[in-house]
Order: C-alpha cells, then structure tokens, then sequence
C-alpha cells in the first residue's frame, strides 16, 4: 500500500478521498445512529461506555474533548459523573453533531457543566496545544485517515499529565468465538442496517473496517509512538472490544 492509499472497509481508496467517503456513512446513519448502535451491541456499547467512565474517573474542573463524539454519549456520561466540568464534542460530520445537539436540548447537563460542538478533523484538531485534561474517542478512531497523526493531535492537544482513552472494537482472541462474531457481523449487521437505516452498504463499511483495525498490542504500540506514557488496555466482552488508556508526561 503506497503512502498515498489507505484503506476503506477491505477497499483500497486514495488517502485523499476517505475522509468525504466516512463523511458520507455517518451523514446518512446519523438519524438512526444511536438506535443501530443499541440493535448491533444488543445495548453493551452503553456498559462499554460506562466501563470507559469507570477507568477515567471523571473530576469537577476538568475539561474533555470527545473526538469523533458524534451524538455525544461520551460527553453526557462525562458531565453527569464530573459535575461542574466543560466537555467540548468534535466530529467530522454535522448531521452527526446535529443530532447530538437534540439530544442535549431535553438532556439534563449538570449544574455548572459546559458542553459545546465543533465540527473538524481529528488529524487536524482545531485547538491549541495544552488545552484540555483529557481527550477521548469511541468507535473512531478506525475510520481516520491516519491514525498516527489523529494519536498525535490528541497528545498536542492535551495538557501536561492529560490522560487518552480509546474505546474500539478489536482482536478477539478465541478462534471459535471469533467465527461466531464474523458470522453475525458480516451475515447479520448489514441486513439490520437496511431494515432499520434503509442502508446496508454503510454498515458492512463498518463491520469491515473493524476487521482492519489493528489489534490490542499494535494500536497500544501506536499510541506509544505518538508519546504518550503509561499506555495499557483492558479488552470488554472477550475482546470484542478493548478500552486503551495513555498519559501525556
């Protein structure tokens, strides 16, 4: 694969038009995306999220940007546990942002709790160095570009002994599990994306683009790279997903 191509499912693309075609995929889930998200996971994507919660231990003061945040779970999981604490949300895509802001209309931030929506590029954040405590991202991560530059932006973006959490899917490890898994993936996901999303193309993207991501030692190994310190991960569910956590020193 050649510095100017990457990879889009099991597709080869050129670098330059993934980041309009991962536009595309969530501008057209967006309004059913929270929903599929509950049908796919059966809901354990919310006791992923809460286990991420438990491992940051949110605190009053600080502040988060959610990257790839999309209809804002994260933040709204952040701010009920910190309290008085600013979250910002930022996503590639404004239907996404969209729908996050109806959601925090008839949410109940907390008193003194601060939430805001940008849209940009996790490649490319839009802040300055030394920003924010803590910089995470859900289910994200995978469809970057560049992963390396997005765990390099997080780590500039973060303020000395700011922490990085990662929630993705990854590398299950038993063999007979792992067949159990791709089979209702790849034979169940993209179905219930056309029943419920009226897309099934976008969904198999997605169920693909898990099986290109790397596994647990290799992205641990990336966000090293990056310069974060104390890097470690705990997989959830047998290892269908894992939470990667990261410290700038």
């Amino acid at each position: 694969m050649s510095a100017k191509t990457t990879h889009f499912g099991f597709r080869t693309v050129e670098e330059a038009d993934k980041a309009g075609m991962v536009r595309g995929v969530f501008t057209g889930v967006a309004p059913k995306y929270d929903l599929m998200n509950d049908m796919m996971s059966l809901g354990i994507h919310r006791l992923w999220k809460d286990a991420m919660m438990d491992w940051l231990a949110p605190r009053p003061g600080q502040h988060l940007l959610d990257v790839a945040g999309g209809t804002g779970d994260l933040a709204f999981r952040f701010l009920s546990r910190a309290g008085r604490a600013h979250a910002t949300v930022l996503d590639l895509t404004e239907p996404m942002l969209a729908e996050g802001r109806k959601r925090a209309a008839s949410a109940s931030i907390p008193a003194g709790g601060r939430l805001d929506w940008v849209a940009g590029d996790a490649m490319a954040l839009p802040f300055r160095a030394d920003s924010f405590d803590v910089c995470t991202i859900a289910f994200g991560i995978r469809n970057v570009t560049r992963i390396p530059d997005a765990l390099s932006e997080a780590c500039r973006v973060l303020r000395p002994g700011g922490r990085f959490m990662a929630l993705e899917f990854s590398r299950v490890p038993n063999d007979l599990l792992r067949k159990v898994y791709d089979l209702y993936s790849f034979g169940v996901i993209p179905g219930m994306g056309r029943v419920i999303a009226g897309d099934s193309e976008s969904y198999r993207y997605l169920v693909e683009s898990i099986r290109r991501f790397p596994d647990q030692e290799t992205f641990a190994a990336m966000i090293r790279d990056a310069g974060f310190g104390h890097v470690g991960y705990r997989n959830l569910t047998m290892g269908v997903a894992a939470l990667h956590s990261g410290w700038k020193l």
